[in-house]
């Protein structure tokens, strides 16, 4: 397993169906919020939507950084056989 953050996120998008579920939402969110910041102006339901986008991206964000760390742990304690 990869030891350095790109390399074990990279892992974790091939072989963790959770991990790589967030992270296609978080990429989708990303999208519209992208979309939403092109506009000059935004309606009160848009600027609603942006403000619930965000904290959801965050949300998702806090779901693969404890993933990561999860995997980061569990690859660097040494397996004995008993």
């Amino acid at each position: 397993m990869p030891t350095d953050a790109q390399g074990l996120k990279e892992h974790l998008l091939q072989t963790d169906p959770e991990f790589r579920r967030l992270y296609d939402v978080h990429r989708e969110l990303d999208t519209r919020l992208h979309e939403l910041a092109s506009k000059h102006y935004l309606s009160e339901p848009e600027q609603f939507e942006e403000v619930t986008l965000k904290k959801k991206k965050l949300q998702l964000k806090d779901q693969m950084e404890e993933i990561l760390r999860r995997s980061r742990s569990a690859a660097s304690t040494p397996v004995t056989h008993g």
